[in-house]
């Protein structure tokens, strides 16, 4: 597949390549783990794309970086903000805190504390504003617009998918005979990113994004042919909780994706747990999604070669003893 596409607005391979020399000495380039457990329950060779060791504790710095350091000195001289339930609020913080940048995030009333701790620990002024991200999105507009805030988008902008392509292109090239790639879905934007990068470096290559079944807002943008507000969200997945989809994201998803399944709850919950017990990760609920579709056969492996993003880590430690 050629770049061609870019023609349709969708983010082109030589746009991911910039971001990656962009991010080099910035990010992680994260380890591919075997992952033997996995791979047995499932039958299939399954490794782990550990983006739950990435800087910030997630892939959202790829992103974050990737449009913070395009904007220029003049466009960010009152500071930048964002929306976010967490892990994209640590990732701008963290862009923020390397350009020397004031950054406000608003996040959701029900913000997982580690994700609150982790923002403000890295230097942002945080304010919170609903549990939706349609909420946090108005408010966020609202003081950028009063205090002169350049707004960082958490996934629906060509440079945040990029950035999270980036992974996408670690993976092609670590791994060319990978057969399936597995993404988790919130908005969107990591999905988009890998898709484009593994589509048009392996064209052979499925790959399939995940939602939670309380909160599959791209599943319902395919089934309806547009970005459609879900009535209410309901996911212990708190990263993957966008009420409707991205623009830019559902064109990715229409056109570069082979599908776009979901799991429940209880199916992440009990991922969540074998990654911590079976292969010592600390993965959050959002980040086990991947894996959660694999083991309830939601994606099949077929035998196959699988690359499972695990896309965060920021759990909260209280719900370690209990992870099942």
């Amino acid at each position: 597949m050629s770049d061609v596409v870019q023609g349709k607005g969708l983010v082109g391979l030589t746009e991911i390549e910039a971001a990656s020399r962009r991010l080099a000495g910035i990010v992680v380039p994260t380890p591919l783990l075997p992952a033997d457990a996995v791979s047995e329950a499932v039958e299939a060779n399954v490794r782990l794309k550990c983006e739950s060791l990435q800087r910030a504790g997630s892939f959202k710095i790829r992103g974050a970086y990737n449009f913070v350091s395009q904007l220029s000195d003049d466009q960010v001289s009152e500071g930048i903000i964002t929306y976010s339930s967490g892990n994209h609020a640590q990732a701008v913080a963290l862009a923020g805190k390397l350009r020397g940048l004031r950054v406000v995030v608003v996040m959701p009333t029900d913000a997982p504390k580690v994700k609150r701790d982790g923002a403000e620990r890295l230097g942002a002024e945080l304010v919170f504003e609903g549990t939706t991200s349609v909420e946090r999105k108005a408010r966020a507009e609202r003081i950028a617009e009063r205090e002169g805030l350049v707004i960082v988008p958490p996934f629906d902008h060509r440079h945040i998918i990029a950035g999270q392509g980036t992974v996408g292109l670690e993976i092609a090239r670590a791994w060319a005979d990978v057969d399936l790639v597995l993404a988790p879905i919130g908005g969107g934007g990591l999905a988009s990113g890998v898709a484009a990068a593994v589509k048009r470096l392996l064209p052979h290559v499925r790959v399939v994004g995940v939602e939670p079944e309380g909160a599959a807002s791209m599943r319902k943008a395919l089934d309806h042919d547009a970005p459609t507000l879900l009535e209410e969200v309901d996911t212990i997945a708190d990263g993957l909780k966008p009420v409707i989809a991205g623009e830019l994201t559902f064109e990715h998803a229409r056109e570069l994706m082979d599908d776009v399944v979901t799991v429940d709850d209880d199916a992440i919950r009990k991922a969540t747990g074998m990654l911590f017990h079976r292969h010592k990760l600390v993965v959050e609920y959002s980040g086990a999604a991947t894996t959660a579709a694999l083991l309830a056969g939601a994606a099949k492996a077929d035998g196959g070669r699988v690359a499972a993003i695990i896309s965060g880590g920021n759990l909260d430690p209280s719900l370690l003893s209990s992870l099942p």
